[in-house]
């Protein structure tokens, strides 16, 4: 699996307030239901917030990351723009049926692809809990350096790594 194999779309406000209404047919893909978990929805109200407050902010927040054509596998993006010191940082997540694919290392080469072509940004973040091993391993080989720790309210203690772009 390489990040060639892996197409994104910007996935877009009109979308993401359907997911939050339960409707996995506003997206013109197929979406499973794990676009409707509580976490996605979280997410999904959580990125509309940040569009009401900045829509120029939607190219950087969530895109589906389709395969095969317009088979839908997850979503990846930003949590937002690049701060005043140029760091971004990233997020993905697979759908648990297309895991161990190859697929999330996929999402974060084209990650760090996208943050590199942006010169506003100079470092790249990556927070992960401390037993999400299958993310730990996603990011070794990458240059990430573990630079401390945080407490994330909906996540609990997150390992924060970072890498320049």
């Amino acid at each position: 699996m390489t990040a060639e194999d892996v197409r994104f779309v910007e996935l877009d406000g009109r979308v993401m307030a359907a997911l939050l209404d339960g409707d996995l047919t506003a997206a013109e893909v197929a979406l499973t239901d794990y676009f409707l978990t509580d976490r996605a929805r979280w997410l999904w109200r959580y990125r509309l917030g940040q569009l009401a407050a900045d829509p120029g902010h939607a190219r950087w927040l969530a895109r589906l990351a389709l395969v095969d054509g317009d088979a839908v596998v997850g979503h990846a993006g930003f949590h937002g723009p690049p701060d005043a010191a140029g760091m971004v940082e990233i997020g993905y997540s697979v759908d648990p049926a297309f895991r161990r694919r190859g697929y999330a290392r996929a999402a974060l080469v084209e990650l760090l692809r996208r943050a590199a072509a942006e010169p506003a940004v100079r470092t790249v973040r990556a927070t992960i809990s401390p037993d999400n091993a299958a993310s730990l391993a996603t990011i070794a080989g990458f240059g990430f350096v573990e630079v401390g720790e945080q407490w994330d309210e909906e996540d609990g203690l997150e390992l924060v790594f970072e890498r320049p772009v």
